[in-house]
């Protein structure tokens, strides 16, 4: 939690006691019967990553499903092979690439589902986060009953006013917040920069930014509840710098404020 994530210590909190459970109830051969754990949140407030770090301090393989623009149920639970264009769905796809019983699926952006098929969707929604149902969940393709109760099940969303009763009442929602400009600051230099001169190939020698930059980087459009726009800065700075070290430029490169804008292609 803390390697990938900065502050946010209630919602660690939570999810410590929520796998502290899981492991209880796994030493005894139970399977426990919590809600599904539901991030809600605007983009880049850290929903998605906060599940990679689930599955990661839990040494699983975890796969997403994305459910932005889902216009079928019959793409989570496949079709029968009657049809010449029948495949599996996108649950069992999930489970034969994650090569185990067990991994972390990530139900990403629940409320991105296309209306039309919204309905379906939630239905079978609710078979698969029950552990009552999803023990005997049947892919038409694969046409008979696969046990998925050892999956770990993670849900996302920015907000919860497409979603339905019945898949609410099986979810705990767990409210991402606003990163202030201090909390990006610190998010800006020990995370996304490390990562974006890792990614980059970058000496991280080569770049030095001014400190009072920062607030610069942080905001340059005005007020952004997530870091999305902040990595975007931060990204497009490291490629700029790694194109000029390409060219022949040696550095360091030194960022202040008379060549920000530069670096941030504003």
């Amino acid at each position: 939690m803390e390697k990938n994530h900065h502050g946010l210590e209630p919602i660690k909190a939570r999810i410590l006691e929520y796998l502290s459970i899981l492991i209880l109830n796994k030493s005894k051969g139970q399977i426990p019967k919590q809600p599904i754990l539901f991030f809600v949140g605007l983009a880049g407030s850290g929903k998605t990553t906060i599940a990679y770090s689930i599955a990661e301090s839990l040494g699983r393989p975890i796969i997403r499903i994305p459910f932005g623009g889902l216009g079928s149920a019959l793409q989570l639970r496949g079709e029968s092979r009657v049809k010449s264009e029948a495949e599996p769905g996108l649950v069992t796809r999930a489970m034969k690439r994650a090569q185990v019983k067990n991994p972390v699926i990530l139900l990403d952006e629940l409320d991105r589902v296309t209306e039309s098929a919204r309905t379906d969707i939630m239905g079978v929604l609710v078979e698969l986060l029950d552990p009552e149902q999803n023990m005997a969940f049947t892919d038409h393709y694969v046409g008979f009953p696969f046990d998925l109760s050892q999956v770990l099940f993670v849900a996302t969303a920015n907000n919860t006013s497409a979603i339905a009763t019945a898949v609410m009442d099986r979810l705990e929602v767990i409210e991402m917040p606003f990163y202030t400009d201090d909390q990006k600051v610190v998010i800006g230099k020990n995370y996304l920069l490390p990562e974006a001169l890792k990614n980059s190939g970058l000496d991280p020698n080569m770049i030095q930014i001014a400190p009072e930059m920062w607030t610069a980087i942080v905001r340059p459009l005005g007020f952004d509840g997530g870091i999305r726009s902040l990595k975007r800065n931060i990204v497009n700075m490291t490629g700029k710098i790694a194109r000029m070290v390409v060219e022949g430029n040696k550095g360091p490169f030194i960022i202040n404020e008379t060549n920000l804008q530069q670096y941030l292609n504003m």
